[in-house]
């Protein structure tokens, strides 16, 4: 049996009249007040014509530091292990050479489980993974978001915005008498390849301020 209809109205609500009963009139003018909007200046982009340029501090796509034609990364493993959605894996190979003991033989990122949280970013003792400023990303298929090394290193130059934000934000000085100790943060890899690249730099200025005398066989000749 259907129910019996009853009238909520409260007895100093006001009723409609015919023409808003019509709705028409409303709707008019909404169009109008839409149509008073378009004259004004836009704040919208062109996309993909127009591209945002983000900010120092923007978290963008995660991505390893190319220095001086290799990774950064000595493969330590903290990235991975603090991954909250489990979205990079490695394998670490070792490597004989002055500048460090290991790096990476391959390492992954699966772009569909990262949540661009910057926990991989925090935990590097090196700053080999960095959030960067790419926030366009489209994969026909799932395996096209897995990114590798191939992917993944950006040479430094391209990094070094979000490189100084960082360094700006960690190294930052307090208010008061207390002042911060940069040498509290110290990298030990990238202290190293910058003591390897001015040694290289003055090697090569030594060479053109005093070249090499020529060899004996070339006097007597």
């Amino acid at each position: 049996m259907p129910g019996t209809p009853v009238n909520n109205a409260t007895p100093d609500e006001r009723k409609l009249n015919f023409w808003e009963r019509l709705y028409l009139p409303e709707i008019f003018k909404g169009l109008g007040y839409s149509a008073s909007k378009m004259s004004l200046d836009s704040y919208a982009f062109e996309y993909p014509e127009e591209q945002w340029y983000p900010p120092d501090s923007y978290r963008g796509r995660p991505v390893l530091v190319e220095e001086q034609g290799r990774p950064r990364c000595v493969s330590c493993g903290l990235c991975a292990r603090s991954c909250p959605p489990l979205a990079i894996s490695m394998q670490a190979h070792e490597v004989h050479d002055d500048i460090k003991e290991r790096e990476p033989e391959w390492f992954e990122i699966n772009m569909l489980r990262c949540i661009y949280c910057g926990f991989c970013e925090e935990v590097c003792p090196e700053e080999a993974i960095v959030m960067s400023k790419e926030y366009d990303l489209t994969f026909q298929t799932r395996d096209e978001a897995h990114f590798g090394l191939d992917k993944l290193l950006v040479p430094k130059a391209r990094l070094q915005d979000r490189l100084d934000f960082l360094e700006r934000r960690r190294n930052g000085q307090p208010a008061g008498d207390w002042q911060h100790k940069p040498e509290n943060n110290v990298h030990t890899l990238r202290n190293r390849l910058d003591y390897v690249a001015r040694v290289e730099d003055a090697v090569a200025e030594a060479d053109e301020a005093d070249p090499a005398e020529p060899l004996a066989e070339d006097v007597e000749a």
